[in-house]
């Protein structure tokens, strides 16, 4: 490994960057948003300068700068004057963050570049106005303004605080072929460039990043996540230490906190669970980004910014066989499920690949493919937006059979998620399986599809959209959170019998966790006149003053809608009324998969026929 990092290289240089083993900082939008963000990063590099660290710098474009320079060539393109707006605001922006940041010589110099940098940001957009279009190539270059900008900045932040740093112009060092957009980056040629410049570079390097130039000097753009491409560009090639990837979470987390509250980061992953996690949306690191580093078994830390004390996530290339089974769990939660059945595809050799042949020419990419044995149907899954095309490109492919009979027509179904549980070590357990569709069963979700290779990095499975949030929380529960059971109770009457109740759950609720490992959270309270709703749990030392300053008007059709509406795990709905009307919504309810408990006697001393029916729906 080290002849192919350092081939081509002077003896002196080989040694310097021997002896001078590094690490690599990339810190995202997030972590440059700001001033005060700003501020935090320049104290994390003052911590490891005086720790003695060495390390070089790449940095993103300020948070949200970038989608706001598409957006100023769109409008511009369009010969639309609000691009100014926009114009003006980036030059604001960045001129604003240097007069806090700098002051003196430093930001005199910071000033008069950002002025010849908006000056020819302006010229540029003045010219796609006028010219009506907006070229991929042109495109990269308004692109660089927003790296160009910050990592300008932050150099000379640095410097102020007493230490050497030169700003890096990447656009010198990453030579990519001239795929505009999303270029190709030339390895043999970048290693060698950076290679050199390290050698003989003195301070700390902040290197822009997402930007490279082709062979004739025009600026490309390294596509999504190209920051931290640019980051593990420079791991890679100088043999670093580390990467390190600052962002605005503090490591990987076991699900997305958006849609699962006790998520929580990952100690440690393999490589190729990184990967999995991020291609079924875990959005910290992106797959492509890491492979330089990854192919030079170059250690990866995820680190939080704004709590950089804490531990983080390491990525490295082995799992350890000590962790648990299931590292984290992922999903998509926009995709369309298409189906390709009939007897025409039994032992007919070549279908799989006219299949895939087709989607192919229609440029259309495959989330998941699951095919039984008997070779009677595969099934795929797309992006919602692909779907229309997907499905007219296998009808054209196999229209002569679909006109015999042999193949019936695609079956499309939208408005699907894909949840997948993930882990190197699932491969050591069995039974795993079996966990994941129980979570699954208990709470009514129904699986549609299934895939998992014979590596067992991966068991995905594909279900309505609907019951995504409920499945990841279901599934995070069961298999990081086991040790205490959260059940979800919905309640109607909170008279003598309801109340005692609501008492009891207060008064246990500490023993019921520490004894019997049993949470209990009331989201749903009614009496007849009044209903209220909280999905994180009302607070029971105050619920009566809530119901009666918050709650709503009492309907029981629109309690029953938000109780489906919520779609909560492990639910539970507890009547406490003596009326006709509640026990009419129990078929609905449990029809929903949520549990009935209920003292009225109603439902069970009615007609027969439906006591039956609403004993067989609760089984």
């Amino acid at each position: 490994m080290l002849f192919l990092l350092f081939a081509g290289m002077s003896a002196s240089c080989i040694q310097k960057l021997q002896e001078d083993s590094m690490r690599i900082l990339k810190f995202g939008g997030s972590s440059v948003g700001s001033p005060e963000r700003i501020r935090r990063l320049l104290g994390i590099l003052q911590d490891y300068r005086e720790g003695g660290v060495s390390f070089a710098v790449v940095c993103s474009a300020f948070g949200g700068v970038t989608d706001q320079l598409i957006e100023m060539s769109h409008l511009a393109k369009a010969n639309d004057k609000a691009y100014l707006k926009y114009y003006k605001d980036f030059c604001k922006r960045h001129q604003d963050a240097a007069q806090e940041l700098l002051e003196g010589e430093e930001l005199q110099k910071v000033q008069q570049a950002l002025a010849e940098n908006h000056k020819t940001l302006e010229n540029l957009l003045l010219g796609i106005s006028l010219v009506k279009e907006t070229s991929t190539r042109t495109l990269d270059y308004l692109l660089s303004f927003g790296e160009r900008n910050s990592n300008y900045i932050i150099a000379a932040a640095f410097r102020q605080m007493g230490y050497e740093a030169q700003y890096v112009d990447a656009r010198k060092l990453i030579r990519t072929n001239s795929l505009f957009g999303r270029a190709v980056v030339h390895f043999p040629k970048t290693k060698a460039l950076l290679q050199e410049h390290f050698a003989k570079a003195r301070g700390t390097q902040i290197v822009t990043g997402f930007i490279a130039s082709d062979e004739e000097g025009a600026t490309t753009t390294l596509g999504r996540g190209g920051s931290d491409y640019t980051a593990s560009l420079l791991a890679a090639a100088l043999g670093a230490e580390r990467l390190e990837i600052w962002t605005d979470v503090a490591g990987v987390l076991t699900a997305d906190p958006r849609k699962v509250k006790s998520a929580f980061p990952i100690p440690r992953l393999s490589y190729a669970e990184a990967m999995e996690m991020s291609h079924f949306g875990a959005k910290v690191i992106y797959p492509p980004t890491i492979q330089p580093a990854m192919s030079a078994g170059i250690p990866i830390y995820i680190k939080s910014t704004f709590a950089p004390e804490k531990q983080g996530t390491l990525i490295q290339r082995e799992a350890d066989r000590s962790d648990e089974p299931v590292k984290g769990i992922s999903s998509l939660d926009r995709i369309s499920l298409l189906t390709l059945s009939g007897s025409g595809l039994i032992g007919v050799p070549g279908s799989a690949a006219r299949l895939f042949d087709a989607l192919a020419r229609a440029d259309v990419n495959i989330i998941l493919i699951t095919q039984g044995s008997s070779e009677h149907a595969i099934t795929f899954a797309v992006l919602p937006e692909q779907a229309e095309q997907a499905q007219a490109a296998i009808e054209a492919a196999f229209e002569l059979e679909m006109q015999a009979g042999m193949v019936k027509s695609v079956k499309r179904e939208d408005d699907m998620a894909i949840v997948a549980i993930i882990g190197e070590n699932m491969r050591y357990r069995p039974g795993i399986a079996a966990h994941l569709f129980t979570a699954l069963g208990q709470n009514g979700i129904n699986a549609v599809a299934i895939a998992q290779g014979s590596s067992e990095l991966n068991i995905s499975v594909v279900i309505p959209a609907k019951d995504e949030r409920k499945a990841l929380n279901a599934l995070h529960e069961h298999f990081f959170l086991s040790e205490v059971e959260v059940r979800h109770l919905f309640i109607v009457g909170v008279g003598l019998v309801g109340s005692t109740l609501l008492e009891q759950i207060r008064q246990q609720s500490d023993s019921l966790r520490k004894h019997k490992k049993l949470e209990i959270k009331v989201i749903g309270l009614a009496n007849s006149r009044k209903m209220l709703f909280d999905p994180d749990g009302i607070e029971l030392d105050s619920w009566k003053e809530r119901i009666e300053t918050s709650g709503e008007r009492m309907d029981m059709q629109a309690y029953v809608q938000q109780m489906k509406a919520l779609n909560l795990r492990n639910a539970l709905f507890v009547d406490n009324t003596a009326t006709e009307e509640v026990p009419q919504w129990y078929a609905e309810i449990l029809d929903n998969s949520i549990s009935i408990s209920t003292p009225n006697k109603v439902a069970a001393s009615g007609p027969h026929k439906r006591y039956r029916a609403l004993r067989q729906l609760a089984q």
